[in-house]
């Protein structure tokens, strides 16, 4: 695993739901990301700490 990959809490990831939708969220460990798969969209996470703003969130395409 990459050094610069932060390890985020685990109760912390049950906690945290999608801002957009409310529903769950689930960690993508490759690209460092939290995905909603409802909302589309994949909020980063930087220095261990999970980034959930719309604003800041990566649109997920097919």
């Amino acid at each position: 695993m990459d050094e610069k990959l932060s390890k985020v809490d685990p109760k912390l990831l049950d906690l945290l739901v999608c801002p957009l939708t409310k529903g769950r969220l689930s960690l993508n460990r490759e690209s460092n990301e939290l995905i909603s798969e409802a909302a589309r969209l994949a909020y980063p996470i930087r220095d261990g700490i999970p980034i959930m703003l719309i604003s800041e969130a990566r649109k997920i395409f097919d």
